[in-house]
């Protein structure tokens, strides 16, 4: 199981800037990710009833801040950064079930418990919201409740899509599979390179492969003109197409 030591949060309150009435809490009408997440049901007349409501923090790589089967205190929306989700088995091993990203909430449960852990890949920031504060928030912005099922909605999607990358795909078409769902969810910088901030080993506990056949995979990639592979875990998509087509099982 996760250390339990290890899920804590680094709090940093909301900073207050000078907007064109006053002091105005704009950090929540500024970020880059509102309009892609749950926080985009509340207009920006209201907005400083959202911004009231989080609290920003930070975690730091390595650290876990939901443990599968805790109470389900917190919501959390992703910022920025990566965080892995994983599912943990009776013997201590752990399973990774997916990742996210930038404009990922996270949190929600059908019952008082959180049925998943989490865990920082690289540096991440998120704003926390208390299962009380997000209720109120629910009662007084119904469109917010509404953008809570689509994310409910989408996660289902996620895991029948799970089911079949690790049920009847090859490893090829799973690891052409990831590369593409990361480009698609990700940010690609300007020479469109993709980069992958989890471990090789992150990535073969996810797809369900050893290590050795996701280099492996990989490689034959780069040779066969589709992917090319820079410094760190920087990865540049050469021909979506093909990498399309091998994921669909069509290559």
């Amino acid at each position: 199981m996760p250390d339990t030591s290890s899920c804590q949060f680094e709090q940093r309150p909301r900073r207050l800037v000078m907007g064109a009435v006053g002091l105005q809490p704009d950090v929540c009408k500024m970020c880059n990710v509102r309009p892609s997440s749950v926080c985009s049901a509340i207009e920006d007349e209201d907005i400083s009833r959202l911004s009231e409501a989080a609290v920003e923090t930070i975690i730091t790589p390595g650290r876990c801040f939901i443990e599968e089967g805790e109470p389900a205190t917190d919501f959390f929306n992703v910022t920025s950064g990566t965080v892995k989700l994983f599912k943990a088995l009776p013997d201590g091993r752990r399973q990774i079930t997916g990742f996210a990203g930038p404009g990922h909430f996270l949190g929600l449960a059908v019952s008082d418990r959180y049925a998943f852990g989490a865990e920082a890949v690289d540096t991440v920031r998120l704003c926390r919201f208390s299962r009380e504060r997000m209720r109120a928030l629910l009662d007084d912005f119904p469109r917010m409740e509404r953008r809570l099922l689509e994310e409910a909605s989408n996660e289902l999607v996620a895991a029948q899509n799970q089911m079949l990358l690790l049920g009847r795909k090859t490893a090829r078409e799973r690891v052409a599979s990831f590369l593409l769902d990361q480009a698609n969810h990700g940010e690609l910088n300007s020479a469109g390179q993709l980069h992958l901030p989890m471990t090789r080993g992150d990535i073969a506990d996810y797809l369900g492969l050893t290590i050795e056949t996701v280099s492996r995979t990989l490689s034959w990639m780069r040779a066969q003109g589709m992917i090319d592979v820079g410094k760190g875990y920087a990865i540049t998509l050469l021909s979506r197409e093909r990498l399309e087509s091998l994921a669909e099982g069509e290559d």
